[in-house]
C-alpha cells in the first residue's frame, strides 16, 4: 500500500510512554511498561524455557503424533529455525510444536503445506516470537531491487487450513533503518489461505504489520483471528481476505516522527468487489499510546492491481479508545475512491472513539442489516470457533 504523507480490556490512550518494537524485543520492556500493555509487552529474548521445553505437546523422543515436528533454537527439536521445519513437513496436517524463544528469520510456506499447524508450546504467545527486519524499502542481497510490501514479510502463510496458536509474528524494522525511504511497509505475517485460523497469537509492526490477504481477486479467503492482539501505526491490518476478527485487541502506536494528526490508520481493506463478505471485527478493542484523536479507524485500499476492489469493514460490539477520531474516522486513501463510496460500517461500538458527533461520518448497520454480519455468515460452512477455544 502507498505510504502516508474480544470482550472489551480497559486501556486508555495513555496508559504507557512510546515504546519502539525492536526495543520491546531486543531490550524487552519495563515491568511497569509490560503491565500496561499486557499482550503488547514482548520479552528480551527467549524466555527461560521450562525443563520440559514442549510442555504438553511431547518432545522428540514422545511425538505428539507421527506428523509432528519440533523446533527448538537451542538444539532440543528436530530443527533449530522454524524454515528448516517447514521445508521438512512434507504432505498435509503437519504440525510443528515451537519451544519457547526468538527465531530471527522469514519463513515462507508453500501452498502444498495444506493443514498445517504451529503451537506454541508456552501458554504465554509471548515467549515465542518469530521476527525479522525488512522492509518495502529495503535493498535485497542480490541486488535486484526492493523487497516489496509482499516481499518485506516475515512470515508468509499460502495453504488452505492452516492453523496457528499462541505465537507472535512480529517485524521489528523501524523507520530510522532507511531515513527517506517511501518503502515503510514492512509485514509481520501476510497470510493468503482459506480458513485459515489464528488464536492467542500477537502481531507487532509499525506499517502494514498483518497482511490478510487471498491468493488472486478472484479467490474468496477465509481467515478467523480469535484473541489477538495486533498492533501498528499505518494500514496495520489490511488486504482482501473475508477476515473475522472476535476478542481481539488493536492498539496504535506513537509516531515521533510526526507532529500531528493523523499518526495512521487501523484497518485497510481491500476487498474483492464481487465478494460480499470482507473485514469483520466484534466483540474487540481498540486502543493507543498516542494522542486522543491521533488514528482514523479505516480507510479503503483499491490497489492498481484490483481497480474494480470495493473495500468492506464492519466494526460491532467493539470498545473504539479515545485514540480514534470520532469527528471523522474514516478517509480516502487515493483519490478517485471516497470511503463513502465503499462498504463501511459501525453497529453498537461503544467508547469514546465511537461517539457520533456526525452522523455522515458514522454509516451504520440496522438491527436487521447487522444479523447478516456475524462471523456465522462471513466464515459459512466453515466452523473455527468451537476448536479454537
Amino acid at each position: 500500500m502507498p505510504s502516508p504523507h474480544g470482550r472489551p480490556l480497559p486501556f486508555s490512550s495513555r496508559t504507557s510512554p512510546p515504546v519502539s518494537r525492536r526495543g520491546l524485543l531486543l531490550t524487552g520492556a519495563s515491568a511497569a511498561t509490560a503491565t500496561a500493555l499486557a499482550l503488547a509487552a514482548a520479552p528480551a529474548r527467549a524466555a527461560h524455557g521450562p525443563r520440559r521445553p514442549f510442555g504438553r505437546y511431547g518432545s522428540p523422543a514422545d511425538r505428539l503424533t507421527p506428523g509432528t515436528l519440533y523446533v527448538h533454537p537451542g538444539g532440543a527439536g528436530d530443527f533449530t529455525t522454524v524454515q528448516a521445519a517447514v521445508t521438512a513437513a512434507t504432505g498435509t496436517g503437519r504440525v510443528l510444536v515451537l519451544a519457547p524463544g526468538t527465531y530471527r528469520e522469514t519463513v515462507s510456506v508453500d501452498a502444498d503445506r495444506t493443514g498445517m499447524t504451529w503451537i506454541g508450546a508456552s501458554r504465554d504467545p509471548r515467549d515465542t516470537v518469530i521476527v525479522h527486519h525488512n522492509a518495502a524499502g529495503t535493498p535485497k542481497p542480490d541486488g535486484s531491487g526492493p523487497y516489496g510490501t509482499s516481499g518485506s514479510a516475515t512470515t508468509t502463510v499460502r495453504p488452505d487450513g492452516f492453523t496457528a496458536r499462541r505465537i507472535t509474528f512480529a517485524n521489528d524494522w523501524l523507520r530510522t533503518d532507511l531515513p527517506g525511504t517511501s518503502g515503510t511497509q514492512a509485514v509481520a505475517l501476510k497470510v493468503q489461505g482459506d480458513r485459515s485460523a489464528f488464536t492467542h497469537c500477537r502481531f507487532l509492526g509499525h506499517q502494514d504489520t498483518l497482511y490478510a490477504d487471498s491468493p488472486s481477486p478472484d479467490t474468496f479467503a477465509r481467515q478467523y483471528f480469535s484473541h489477538c492482539y495486533a498492533e501498528g501505526d499505518v494500514d496495520f491490518v489490511f488486504g482482501r481476505a473475508t477476515a473475522v476478527f472476535e476478542h481481539c485487541h488493536f492498539r496504535t502506536l506513537t509516531r515521533p516522527d510526526l507532529t500531528g494528526a493523523p499518526y495512521g490508520f487501523v484497518f485497510a481493506p481491500s476487498t474483492a468487489g464481487a465478494n460480499p463478505r470482507g473485514y469483520l471485527v466484534t466483540r474487540s478493542t481498540v486502543s493507543s499510546e498516542a494522542p486522543d484523536g491521533y488514528y482514523k479507524l479505516a480507510r479503503p485500499w483499491v490497489p492498481s492491481s484490483d481497480t474494480t476492489a470495493r473495500p468492506m469493514l464492519t466494526v460491532r460490539d467493539t470498545r473504539l479508545g479515545p485514540g480514534i477520531d470520532a469527528v471523522a474516522p474514516y478517509t480516502a486513501m487515493a483519490a478517485g475512491h471516497p470511503w463513502q463510496d465503499q462498504r463501511f460500517a459501525e453497529y453498537r461500538n461503544t467508547g469514546p472513539g465511537a461517539v457520533v458527533t456526525v452522523p455522515e461520518n458514522r454509516p451504520r448497520l440496522t438491527r436487521a442489516q447487522a444479523a447478516a454480519h456475524t462471523p456465522e455468515t462471513y466464515l459459512g460452512d466453515w466452523h473455527p470457533r468451537p476448536a479454537a477455544r
